[in-house]
């Protein structure tokens, strides 16, 4: 795999590149999220964060199979990465509070191209 999952002092840090396999990774965030309900992923670059943006939506449909519903939120932080301090996109991935609605169709099935 081409992300790794960092263990800082909360639930772990997902890293995806530009060259991670989507499935891959929203198989790790499901997992991640059904151990501790909340989840960051981080990607630098538009082809990391591309990837982030489809696991994410596999993820939701992973976790929708055991009625579990989440949101994610993006912001931006600065990373030192080779010495080097760079702008990395997090998503802050947690579960959607009972009884609160989506606006967004729930998916049926999961049919995802690993460009």
């Amino acid at each position: 795999m081409s992300f790794d999952e960092e263990n800082l002092s909360g639930p772990d840090v997902i890293k995806v590149s530009a060259k991670s396999r989507s499935t891959a990774v929203a198989g790790a965030i499901a997992g991640v999220m059904r151990e501790h309900h909340y989840a960051e992923v981080q990607a630098i670059g538009a082809g990391a964060v591309n990837q982030a943006v489809k696991a994410l939506a596999i993820a939701r449909g992973y976790l929708g199979r055991d009625e579990i519903d989440i949101v994610f939120t993006p912001y931006f932080t600065e990373v030192m990465i080779d010495g080097q301090e760079r702008t990395a996109v997090r998503f802050s991935v947690e579960q959607r509070p009972p009884g609160t609605v989506s606006r967004a169709p729930r998916q049926t099935s999961i049919s995802a191209r690993d460009d």
